[in-house]
């Protein structure tokens, strides 16, 4: 029982506060005090985050960028410096498919060399 599960095990506290808060809310009627609460929770957390933490967080992504939060969720993700999505999501899952078309465009500007199989 007080053992931590695998999914959490390696994963900052920050990182798991701010996934505990749930999915980022909407612009649209959102509370102040709850999108602070949400800012508060993601200025906590120091870059660079795991693959394993980055993977956490991609949930967190709501339905619009929740006044430019998103966009540093983003770019706190990407701090991982490998892929956290898996293969390419449909264009209806906005934020799943900027990180997938941001990594793929980051991969077409390395010199041969610098890839993975090179």
């Amino acid at each position: 029982m007080g053992q931590e599960s695998a999914s959490v095990r390696g994963v900052r506290r920050e990182v798991r506060v701010l996934a505990a808060l749930g999915r980022l809310p909407s612009e649209t009627g959102a509370d102040p005090e709850v999108v602070d609460t949400y800012q508060a929770a993601l200025e906590r957390i120091t870059p660079p985050l795991s693959v394993e933490e980055a993977r956490v967080l991609v949930d967190v992504f709501g339905e619009d960028d929740c006044f430019g939060l998103a966009w540093s969720l983003l770019h706190l993700i990407e701090s991982a410096g490998q892929p956290v999505v898996d293969e390419e999501p449909p264009a209806s899952d906005q934020w799943r498919r900027e990180l997938w078309e941001r990594w793929v465009a980051a991969q077409r500007q390395k010199p041969e060399d610098e890839t993975p199989d090179g």
